[in-house]
């Protein structure tokens, strides 16, 4: 288990430290991302979740299940239904902001505008931290580990290459808006945070009572796809030119596929 989590730790710190990265070009510029280029890296990051919702949480909760004798579709569709009701509770009730929009979305608050901001993004966070540190509990659990292993670290390679721009996508905007710029970067590496520490909650629970491995993996896949549906790709989409955001979602899909395949 303290191997285990080591290891998820390191994945999900990957992912934190390229939000943090992305969130430090505030230091290098003060205005914000073009609308062209934000629309394909929203597309890019769309891309990537669907693909690594796939090949690896949804298709590795089917063989875990029917592995242990169980029926494969049950765990995977089952908790696929939990992680999109555990997203649209959240979305519903907990204060946010989405770049460009003018009104918060959640309950009633006097919250400002620079956490709402960075609570949107922290909400596509949290999914994705579930990901990689269930992935890296899954490579523990297999006899093959270093393939189990290789998988991991290829989607947290990829949800660590689409988090680059979402932490620009935050600090830029808020030193725009006014914000110191170290401040802005902090606000913008802090909305990475949630992915260790959901990355190793998950690997506590999973740790602690295997059959749910399969629910998990699916749950953490309905989480992403709802935040995928939900959010990014309408956001991709917007404006006129949209095809640049269709073409940004292929991009990330072929990419994280690619990874899953050849390093999995």
């Amino acid at each position: 288990m303290g191997q285990t989590l080591m290891w998820a730790a390191g994945g999900t710190g990957f992912t934190f430290l390229m939000t943090a990265l992305g969130a430090a070009m505030v230091f290098l510029f003060r205005g914000e991302i073009k609308a062209g280029i934000q629309r394909i890296f929203l597309g890019f990051a769309a891309g990537v979740m669907i693909a690594a919702s796939v090949w690896s949480l949804l298709i590795p909760a089917v063989e875990r299940a029917e592995a242990a004798g169980k029926i494969g579709w049950i765990p995977a569709a089952g908790g696929f239904l939990l992680g999109v009701i555990f997203l649209l509770v959240l979305d519903q009730f907990l204060p946010h902001l989405h770049a460009g929009a003018g009104q918060p979305e959640g309950v009633a608050t006097s919250w400002r505008r620079t956490t709402l901001l960075v609570m949107a993004v922290t909400l596509h966070n949290i999914p994705e931290g579930m990901a990689v540190g269930l992935s890296f509990a899954l490579a523990a659990q297999e006899a093959g580990m270093e393939t189990g292993l290789t998988a991991a670290f290829a989607l947290a390679l990829g949800i660590g290459i689409q988090n680059f721009p979402e932490g620009a996508a935050i600090s830029l905007p808020l030193r725009r808006e006014g914000m110191p710029a170290a401040r802005a970067f902090l606000m913008g590496a802090l909305s990475g945070i949630v992915e260790p520490l959901f990355g190793i909650l998950v690997v506590l629970i999973a740790g602690g009572i295997l059959p749910l491995m399969p629910w998990l993996l699916s749950f953490a896949a309905g989480a992403m796809m709802y935040v995928v549906v939900e959010e990014l790709i309408p956001e991709a989409h917007l404006g006129e030119h949209s095809n640049v955001g269709t073409m940004g979602v292929m991009a990330g899909f072929l990419v994280m596929m690619i990874l899953d395949i050849a390093l999995g």
